[in-house]
C-alpha cells in the first residue's frame, strides 16, 4: 500500500495538490517568532525577552536571580567604559603530559578559544572604577569550567605582581567551577601556591584585594586566591566551596544544613563580608576603595 501511495503521489503535479478552501494553491507556511528572542529564568522558569535579561546585566527581572555573565560583560558592569587595558592575552597553554581525552588538550584549547572567543579561564588587566585605577581579573566558567590550568595561574601571579609594583587596588572576580586542570597535572596544582604567594607578598607591601565571589567559585579556587581577600563579596545565591554538596553528603554521611555552601549561608557564618547585588557591585567597591585610602 505504501508503494502504491509513493507512486500515485509522484505522478501528481504541484498544480493538481489544492489548498484549504480549494484555491489551487499550496498553503503559506507560518511565520514563527525568530529563535532566541525569549529564554527561560532557570530558578523562577519565568520566559523573559533575552535582549532585556542582558541589558539588565544577565538579572532576571521577576526574581533577582544572578544569572551566568561573561568575562567581558563583567568587566563591562564594572569598570569604566573604555578603560580596560587587557595584559598577557598572548600567554597559551602546552601541553606537558601529552593529555588525551575525547581529543587532544591543544584541540581542547583551540576549540574552547572558538566557542568562547577567550584564550583561557581569565582575563586580567587594568581599569577605572569611577575613575580609580585597579589592577582587575576575572575568571570565567565557560572555558573548561574556568579550571586553573598554568596560564590562569600565571596571568593572575603577573597581574598581582604588577598591582604590587604600581600600589594598585587588587580587584579578582571569580567565577570558576572547576579545581587544578587535569590535562596539565601537578602544573596545574602548583598553581594554587604560586598564586597565594603573590598575594602575600602584595599584602606584605600593603596592598588591598577585594575578593568577589559569583556563582559558581569552587575547588581550587576557592581554595586559594578566592578565599584570602581583605574584603570579600559575593554575589546573591551563589554556590561558593571546595567540593560539591552531593560529594560531601556521599562523604561524611550526614544531612547538610538548609542553604549550604550559598552566600547567604557563608555571610551568617563569618566566611564572607557582605553580598552584592550586580548593579550595585560598581558602586560598593569603589567606596571599598575610598575607606581603605587606596587610589
Amino acid at each position: 500500500m505504501s508503494t502504491i501511495v509513493s507512486h500515485s503521489t509522484q505522478a501528481m503535479s504541484s498544480s493538481e495538490i489544492e489548498a484549504p478552501g480549494g484555491q489551487g494553491k499550496p498553503p503559506r507556511e507560518k511565520r514563527g517568532v525568530p529563535s532566541g528572542l525569549w529564554m527561560s529564568c532557570g530558578q523562577c522558569g519565568e520566559m523573559l525577552f533575552r535582549k532585556a535579561v542582558e541589558q539588565n546585566f544577565n538579572v532576571c527581572p521577576k526574581c533577582d536571580s544572578h544569572m551566568y555573565l561573561s568575562a567581558q560583560a563583567r568587566i563591562a558592569s564594572v569598570l569604566d567604559e573604555g578603560t580596560f587595558e587587557e595584559w598577557d592575552r598572548d600567554l597559551t597553554s602546552v601541553d606537558p603530559l601529552g593529555f588525551n581525552d575525547k581529543k587532544s588538550y591543544p584541540e581542547r584549547i583551540k576549540s574552547e578559544q572558538v566557542r568562547t572567543g577567550l584564550r583561557d579561564a581569565v582575563v586580567t588587566g587594568t581599569g577605572m572604577i569611577r575613575a580609580r585605577r585597579v589592577a582587575f581579573g576575572v575568571t570565567d566558567s565557560a572555558f573548561i569550567m574556568g579550571s586553573m590550568g598554568s596560564v590562569v595561574g600565571e596571568r593572575l601571579t603577573r597581574l598581582i605582581e604588577r598591582a604590587t609594583e604600581q600600589s594598585l587596588p587588587l580587584i579578582i572576580v571569580s567565577g570558576s567551577g572547576g579545581g587544578a586542570r587535569m590535562h596539565e597535572g601537578i602544573f596545574s596544582l602548583m598553581q594554587m601556591a604560586k598564586v597565594s604567594a603573590a598575594l602575600a607578598r602584595y599584602d606584605e607591601a600593603g596592598g588591598l584585594f577585594i575578593s568577589v565571589l559569583t556563582n559558581p567559585t569552587m575547588g581550587g579556587v576557592a581554595a586559594s586566591f578566592a578565599s584570602l581577600g581583605d574584603v570579600t563579596f559575593a554575589e546573591p545565591k551563589a554556590l561558593i566551596g571546595f567540593a560539591g554538596p552531593r560529594t560531601i553528603k556521599a562523604t561524611i554521611r550526614i544531612e547538610l544544613p538548609e542553604g549550604f555552601q550559598t552566600s547567604e549561608f557563608l555571610l551568617a557564618h563569618g566566611y564572607i563580608d557582605r553580598i552584592v547585588r550586580r548593579h550595585e557591585m560598581k558602586s560598593e567597591l569603589a567606596r571599598v576603595i575610598d575607606y581603605c585610602g587606596k587610589r
